[in-house]
């Protein structure tokens, strides 16, 4: 008669053996989450059966022991410094989909301060989404204690750890010339940082696009705002609540961009027909939500970022470090349905 879970005894490997009729050796091989790597010829039936087995007993691997047995930790941090952006949960649920059938387990930091945590924290492989001046030296270091690490950055070169790199600044010049080929009012929603006016790549492109096309800066049509979603929508509130409002809006994220489109309907505009909106990222939310979000972004980078980070977590960070570079696309979708002749790679 078999245990089942929640009768007081702590199921163990031997248990799960009799259970399924195998040896400790092909439960030990089947909840490694190894298949696939080479090894013994273990069945598909023969691991359904011993999974069974383990779900009946409620089994659960002993991680720490493992780790301590492999070296591995089946783990991998995902350093995200903003959870509520779309790309951030892009990138968990492109991370979680590759992870799934390796049994390994995604970590979500969401702290910007990820140094210190990897300093005392283990996982197989690390996402890195930012890295400030500060933060470089302490990423060499822990490169060469051997951390393996995957670091999103525009300028980062692979020294010990691979490097996404996805710039920016083209891709953004193409979203503001599609809103400039349909419109001569165009706004700009863009994060700053404390009272400093707002800069960067992303809002260089949107200046100089106009400059390009013989628009003066209107400095009122520029929704500068704290970086938060709810400073997003009330930015977009102001700029669309005016009497001359733009009509056609640059946000220089996805999530700035979904926020006015939340902002635009709530004043009882029609997005796509009373105002084009366009984001940038290519976040998975925005093709699936209503209306569809139009964006720059670069092409298959969620699952590619995926699966490079979990390649790595399997091999250990043997792999020579490589950069990853991306090309950026227009995705034009509802929010800016408008089609320009520029729908081209970057």
């Amino acid at each position: 008669m078999a245990r089942t879970a929640g009768s007081g005894i702590r199921p163990t490997i031997r248990m799960v053996a009799a259970e399924a009729g195998v040896s400790t050796a092909t439960v030990s091989y089947v909840m490694s989450g190894r298949r696939g790597e080479g090894g013994p010829g273990v069945s598909d039936i023969t691991v359904e059966r011993v999974r069974a087995a383990a779900e009946r007993l409620g089994y659960r691997p002993n991680q720490a022991a493992r780790a301590i047995r492999t070296g591995r930790t089946n783990t991998v941090i995902l350093s995200l410094t903003m959870l509520s952006d779309p790309w951030s949960l892009s990138v968990i649920e492109a991370v979680q989909k590759a992870a799934a059938p390796l049994g390994i387990t995604p970590l979500i930091l969401g702290d910007a301060d990820w140094v210190k945590v990897l300093q005392s924290h283990d996982a197989d492989a690390v996402f890195v989404d930012a890295v400030t001046p500060e933060q470089r030296k302490p990423l060499e270091g822990l490169a060469a204690r051997g951390t393996t690490l995957v670091v999103f950055d525009e300028q980062l070169e692979a020294a010990g750890f691979d490097v996404i790199r996805s710039v920016a600044g083209p891709g953004c010049t193409l979203a503001v010339e599609h809103l400039l080929a349909g419109h001569r009012k165009v706004g700009c929603v863009v994060p700053v940082r404390g009272e400093r006016p707002p800069a960067g790549r992303r809002y260089e492109a949107y200046t100089s696009a106009l400059a390009a096309a013989g628009i003066d800066l209107n400095e009122d049509y520029v929704g500068a705002f704290d970086g938060t979603t709810a400073g997003a929508y009330a930015a977009t509130m102001r700029l669309l609540g005016r009497d001359d409002r733009p009509t056609a809006l640059y946000a220089t994220t996805d999530y700035a961009a979904v926020s006015a489109i939340n902002a635009a309907q709530r004043l009882g505009l029609t997005v796509g027909r009373d105002v084009d909106i366009i984001g940038v990222g290519n976040a998975i939310e925005g093709e699936r939500m209503s209306p569809s979000l139009s964006t720059v972004g670069p092409v298959d980078f969620f699952d590619r970022v995926a699966r490079l980070l979990l390649k790595r977590a399997v091999d250990g960070g043997t792999q020579v470090p490589e950069v990853l570079d991306f090309p950026w696309q227009l995705f034009v979708r509802e929010s800016a349905p408008h089609r320009s002749a520029a729908n081209r790679l970057y």
